[in-house]
């Protein structure tokens, strides 16, 4: 530590956790900076938890770099958001102590190289009244080459739009101390206030009760922080660094997270139309079953057979197993007719017991399948065609890296007679989905979670446990995720799918269902700090190809009786 006497202007605060293939770049970067003397600032690293060589590869860059002036510190909480509070909150104090209360705690991440005159820009926007500073983040150009274009190109749209969004916000704001009125109408270059490059000055930071504390997404919770106390960010140009645009990043949440979801979805979506039958054969290289629970559908089990059998005539499907729930309304001889296979679900695994419902009746029917690659599909289907097996098929057979996909659609909902676009699938929207996007954010790009129309290898689906009833779809995604990584999962969309929908009343036992298979799965997860974002990953709409990413408004305010300068509401 250095004496408050020294001209203390700014102090750096870098979280890392098992960053020593970084670290040393990003501390050669704020070790060249421009225009402020070497002895106006310091940089706090704080580690997060360590398990490789971090400290020992900042101290061996830090000798090397004798002007930087570095101070280690730990977090004992994981998660960068902690590691990044324990280190400002350190900064704030050596500033006050210093008699430096307008003096600047900027923060980056150890991922990221900070421009040659970063602080020295930060010092001068902060000198002309600008309490919090936000950076322009750039993306490490040969990293981001890795990714898929489309990943890129989404996000300078979403980039567009959110910046747009900060134009109508931010045009009310005026700059603190009242004082100042250098930012009557407060400048937005950009929409970025991220961990990898933002700032306030030490009486801001006092001002706003400190770095809120989250494990993850901190720097949405400060920026949520300052607009509620009225302070403006100044988001400039000027402030640049480069990032890293790699996809296994640290922290549960963050740009790398949302890169490696953007990633995937580009990589592993494909459309059923791509497939056809003639050309999947000239790749099929493994049995396939195809596998139709079915209870009470003898409206529609006859279609679902004939198009599954018109595979089988070609040899691209080698069996097929219809497995009844004891129907009384002749489905299982309407699918023997036909020419399917059909098995009662009960006579499978007797030793288990009745069977306890879709997944139960799955789980048996996997013991009796002879495929190397097994494909579900839900019996109910009004419009089943071929395409929907071979789409499922299509990337199973042309790429050996996926091991399971899941099908996508949109579902139209029949309201007393008339047929509403994407109104079905209530329990994916309701339940499901912020599910995923607040416990498994990785898994937030399937656009059906609970699809019962998937594929998968059957040595995979042999080695997960199947919930015997609705939550089936879910855990075998979130199985299957976590066994293997989500690189071996994809999803295929199959268009548009009609079935039957149950009353609101059923949904309730059945989302219930979803939640405890999910739940059950998630929390074994061991979250750190479980950082609800505040925008929801939404499949594209109809008339789009782009996922959407919506603000969702997740703020609590404090019990009134905890306010203490609360003001009374008189109702005349």
């Amino acid at each position: 530590m250095t004496s408050p006497a020294d001209p203390l202007r700014a102090i750096v605060v870098v979280p890392a956790r098992d960053e020593e293939r970084r670290v040393a770049s990003c501390l050669r970067a704020l070790a060249a900076q421009e225009g402020i003397d070497p002895g106006a600032y310091e940089v706090v690293l704080v580690l997060d938890h360590c398990r490789d060589a971090t400290l020992q590869t900042a101290l061996a860059t830090s000798a090397k770099l004798p002007h930087l002036r570095l101070t280690i510190r730990e977090c004992h909480q994981p998660g960068a958001g902690h590691a990044r509070r324990v280190g400002m909150d350190y900064a704030c104090q050596r500033l006050i102590a210093a008699a430096r209360p307008d003096g600047l705690i900027a923060s980056t991440d150890a991922d990221s190289r900070v421009a040659t005159d970063w602080l020295a820009v930060q010092l001068a926007l902060a000198d002309a009244g600008a309490p919090a500073i936000g950076g322009r983040i750039d993306l490490d150009a040969t990293e981001a080459a890795t990714l898929a274009p489309s990943v890129l190109e989404d996000r300078a749209r979403r980039a567009r739009t959110r910046l747009a969004r900060l134009h109508q916000r931010t045009s009310g704001y005026r700059s603190r101390p009242a004082s100042v009125d250098t930012f009557a109408r407060v400048p937005c270059d950009h929409h970025h206030f991220s961990g990898a490059s933002f700032a306030v000055t030490a009486r801001t930071y006092l001002d706003v009760g400190g770095l809120p504390p989250r494990g993850a997404l901190e720097d949405e919770a400060l920026q949520q922080a300052l607009e509620d106390a009225g302070v403006a960010i100044h988001r400039s140009d000027r402030v640049l660094v480069t990032t890293s645009a790699r996809t296994n990043g640290r922290a549960s949440r963050g740009l790398a997270r949302d890169l490696a979801l953007a990633d995937w979805r580009a990589r592993r979506s494909f459309h059923g139309d791509q497939y056809c039958a003639e050309s999947l054969l000239q790749h099929k290289t493994a049995t396939v079953t195809v596998i139709v629970p079915a209870r009470e559908v003898a409206d529609t089990i006859s279609d679902v057979v004939a198009c599954v059998l018109s595979l089988r005539d070609i040899a691209l499907v080698d069996e097929l197993l219809v497995i009844d729930s004891a129907s009384t309304d002749g489905t299982a001889a309407i699918a023997a007719a036909h020419g399917a296979t059909v098995l009662q679900e009960d006579a499978l695994l007797r030793q288990y017991g009745p069977a306890q419902g879709k997944g139960d009746a799955m789980w048996r029917a996997l013991s009796a399948a002879h495929g190397d690659i097994v494909v579900f599909v839900d019996a109910d289907t009004r419009n089943f065609s071929a395409d929907f097996v071979t789409g499922l098929l299509g990337p199973l057979l042309t790429n050996p890296s996926i091991r399971l996909v899941k099908g996508a659609f949109r579902r139209p909902l029949r309201i007393d007679g008339t047929l509403v676009p994407d109104a079905g699938g209530r329990v994916t929207e309701l339940v499901a989905r912020p599910l995923l996007n607040l416990y498994a954010p990785h898994l937030a790009g399937f656009d059906q979670p609970l699809a019962g129309e998937f594929a998968a290898y059957a040595d995979l689906l042999r080695q997960l446990p199947f919930p015997a009833g609705y939550g089936v779809e879910i855990a075998t995604l979130i199985d299957a995720a976590a066994l293997l990584g989500t690189d071996a999962l994809a999803q295929v969309n199959l268009g548009e799918r009609h079935n039957r929908h149950q009353s609101l009343r059923e949904l309730s036992a059945m989302s219930y269902a979803v939640m405890v298979a999910a739940m059950t799965r998630l929390q074994s997860l061991q979250h750190a700090d479980v950082a609800p974002s505040a925008h929801l990953v939404l499949p594209p709409a109809p008339d789009s190809e782009t996922q959407e990413t919506r603000a969702v408004t997740i703020l609590e305010r404090p019990a009134l009786e905890s306010i203490s300068d609360s003001v009374s509401v008189r109702v005349p």
